[in-house]
C-alpha cells in the first residue's frame, strides 16, 4: 500500500514540476515574441502588439471594423489597455475609430489605407520571414502539434477566465 501511495506522491510531484517548467517557458516564449518580434517589424513603426490589431483587423470577418470590445474580447485584453494602444494607433495613422453606421452611439476601429499599407506591403514580409526563422526546424507536423497543444491551454485558460468575477479576468496589453 505504501509503495502505491509513493508512486502517486511521485506522479503527482512530476506533474507539478512539468507544468511549471511548461507554463516558464510560455512566459519565456511570449517576452522573447514581444521581443523579437517587434525587432523583426520595428522598421515600420510597430510593435507584436500593433501587429496583433492590424492582423485582427485585416480579417475579412472585420472589413468594416470592429468594436473596441469586441477587438478586446478577440485579442484577449482588457478593454481598458486596449484603448491606450488604438489611442497610438490612431495618432500614427493606422487605424481610424469611426461611428458605427448601424448603430450610432457605438465606435468601429478601422484600419486605414495607411495602417494597410503597413500591413500588406511593409510588414508581412518581414512577419513571414520572421515566422521561417522561428520555425526553422519545425516540420508542418511539428506545427500542427505545438498548435493543437496550445489551443488546448487556451481553451483551458478561457474556462478558468469565464469563471473569474468580472474585472479579475483582464489581461494587460502594454505597448
Amino acid at each position: 500500500m505504501a509503495q502505491k501511495t509513493n508512486k502517486a506522491a511521485d506522479l503527482a510531484t512530476t506533474k507539478i514540476e512539468l507544468a511549471n517548467r511548461l507554463f516558464f517557458r510560455l512566459y519565456q516564449c511570449a517576452n522573447m515574441l514581444h521581443k523579437t518580434g517587434t525587432r523583426a517589424v520595428e522598421a515600420e513603426g510597430i510593435t507584436t502588439q500593433q501587429w496583433a490589431v492590424l492582423g485582427a483587423l485585416s480579417r475579412p470577418a472585420a472589413k468594416d471594423g470592429m468594436s473596441i470590445g469586441d477587438l478586446a474580447r478577440y485579442l484577449m485584453v482588457s478593454r481598458q489597455n486596449l484603448a491606450g494602444l488604438i489611442g497610438r494607433m490612431e495618432r500614427d495613422g493606422h487605424v481610424a475609430i469611426l461611428p458605427d453606421a448601424r448603430d450610432r452611439r457605438s465606435r468601429l476601429v478601422t484600419m486605414t489605407a495607411t495602417g494597410r499599407h503597413v500591413w500588406q506591403v511593409l510588414a508581412q514580409p518581414k512577419i513571414r520571414a520572421y515566422y521561417d526563422q522561428v520555425l526553422a526546424d519545425f516540420s508542418i507536423n511539428d506545427t500542427t502539434h505545438a498548435l493543437h497543444y496550445l489551443l488546448k491551454i487556451l481553451e483551458n485558460m478561457k474556462r478558468i477566465d469565464d469563471g473569474a468575477p468580472d474585472g479579475e479576468a483582464d489581461e494587460n496589453l502594454q505597448d
